[in-house]
């Protein structure tokens, strides 16, 4: 049977089949874009956020040297001398009113940074003249008049550059920060009159050692700051004052520059009558407002505080003058803290409330002095008031750089803070004599003119925290602003 293929079937177990599995590789996957590179430059960033805060550091340090200037002629001099001539005690109060004069006729057309630098060279050359020679009473006088003059120039410039060129949100800080660096020279100056002795130095030698460095330091810091688009605005230079907005805040430099370009255009487009009319109101608060910064460290608050405490505590009375100058520092701490957290107005309330129920106080003591637990508390009424008054200075310089309008800023700022130095020369003027009598008489008058004010203040002065300059400028110029907020 050839061709026939037969198949035999068998029962019975079978042999496991074997079983061949191929694997095979997945379909490649698509590519991947490249991840985009990141480029992380810290230093670079940092930087940039901090261009605004150049022009605070540089004037911070440089007006460390004027605080230790005002608080010499205040009393805190070597051996808390009572017999300070009056050539020494108004010269420096004088050459701030000659250097804030000039600084305000002249802003219009010349750079802040000229008059930054410009003072700091005179203070500069005022502290080498008290270091060379300080003991020679005519070139002591000669270098405070310069100090004054560059303490004048810096501060006017400073008080509106920074209102220009800060953000909203920390625009309080960046002011105040004219108050801290004075206090910080007060407490300086106070620490040394103290230590004088013990340290085997003159005071008049430390002091300018110390003028040296942190003027130096301060004219350093001045390579950093930027000038303000709002002076590049008015000159017509729209480029310029886009490169210093994008210097000063990068991440929001074009939405800034269109606020800043707002307010240019509507200072330009009100006349000088409407301008100075729409000033009277802010003036009037604003003189007041910051006059009361002559009355927060004065000669009388200072002779009744060294004197209450020698009394009181006797051989070591030093401890008093070194907590009387921490708490100043810690009061204006606490007033920048709250600048921009709580508000200006509320700081500044609370602040001048209770320095004119602490100032009172002191009148009542000095109206009714029985024994040595009157100059106890005299010491420690000075002690306290020192923490209210810092609370209350530093609001003063925020309010000044946004209370004018723009064209008449310069002129109305300089003339206020001459007007604190005025008072100052007044004070001084009138303390010829020593004795409880005129004290009582000083710290009543003082004391009730705070509380008068206190409740004016209550009831017109705007809370301008997080604003604009246009809406800070606007709420100036209402006669009644109740709220806190």
């Amino acid at each position: 049977m050839s061709g026939t293929q037969i198949t035999y079937v068998t029962e019975g177990p079978q042999p496991p089949r074997e079983v061949i599995v191929v694997a095979t590789a997945p379909p490649p996957e698509p590519p991947k874009p490249p991840n985009p590179t990141v480029r992380v430059t810290p230093s670079r960033n940092y930087f940039q956020r901090n261009r605004q805060m150049c022009v605070q550091n540089a004037v911070f340090f440089l007006l460390i040297y004027g605080g230790m200037d005002m608080a010499d002629s205040l009393g805190w001099n070597q051996s808390y001398s009572f017999l300070v001539t009056s050539d020494f005690s108004y010269s420096w109060f004088i050459g701030f009113i000659i250097g804030a004069l000039g600084s305000s006729v002249t802003m219009m057309s010349i750079p802040k940074v000229a008059y930054y630098v410009l003072g700091g060279v005179l203070e500069l050359i005022a502290s080498i003249i008290v270091t060379a020679v300080p003991n020679d009473n005519e070139s002591i006088l000669a270098a405070r008049y310069l100090g004054g003059v560059g303490i004048g120039l810096i501060t006017v410039p400073f008080l509106i550059h920074n209102a220009e060129v800060s953000q909203v949100n920390n625009r309080g800080v960046g002011a105040g920060m004219e108050q801290a660096g004075i206090t910080i020279g007060i407490s300086f100056q106070a620490w040394f009159s103290t230590e004088w002795e013990s340290v085997g130095l003159s005071p008049s030698l430390v002091h300018g050692i110390v003028g040296i460095v942190f003027s130096v330091v301060g004219l350093l810091l001045c390579l950093l700051v930027v000038e303000s688009p709002v002076f590049h605005l008015k000159q017509s230079h729209e480029e310029k004052a886009r490169q210093c907005q994008k210097q000063l805040s990068p991440a929001s430099a074009t939405k800034d520059l269109e606020e800043i370009k707002i307010y240019v255009a509507e200072s330009h487009s009100r006349s000088l009558l409407e301008d100075l009319l729409g000033s009277v109101l802010p003036f009037i608060k604003m003189l007041f407002f910051r006059c009361f910064v002559a009355f927060s460290v004065s000669l009388p608050l200072v002779r009744s505080f060294v004197m209450s405490s020698r009394l009181a505590i006797g051989y070591f009375y030093a401890w008093p003058m070194y907590v009387w100058a921490a708490l100043r520092v810690i009061g204006v701490l606490v007033g920048l803290m709250c600048l921009d957290l709580v508000g200006r107005k509320a700081a500044s309330l609370v602040g001048l409330l209770c320095m004119a129920g602490l100032m009172l106080g002191l009148a009542g003591i000095y109206g009714n002095i029985t024994n040595w637990y009157s100059m106890a508390s005299a010491s420690n009424v000075g002690l306290a008031f020192q923490v209210f008054a810092g609370l209350y200075v530093c609001s003063t310089s925020t309010y000044l750089g946004e209370a004018f309008p723009l064209r008449l800023k310069p002129f109305l700022v300089g003339f206020i803070v001459c007007m604190e130095q005025v008072v100052h020369l007044i004070v001084l003027a009138c303390m010829t004599t020593i004795d409880s009598e005129v004290y009582f008489q000083y710290f009543l008058a003082v004391g009730i003119i705070m509380v008068v004010f206190l409740i004016l203040f209550a009831v017109t002065m705007p809370e301008t925290r997080r604003t604009t300059l246009r809406e800070s400028g606007k709420r100036f110029q209402q006669l009644l602003y109740i709220r806190m907020i």
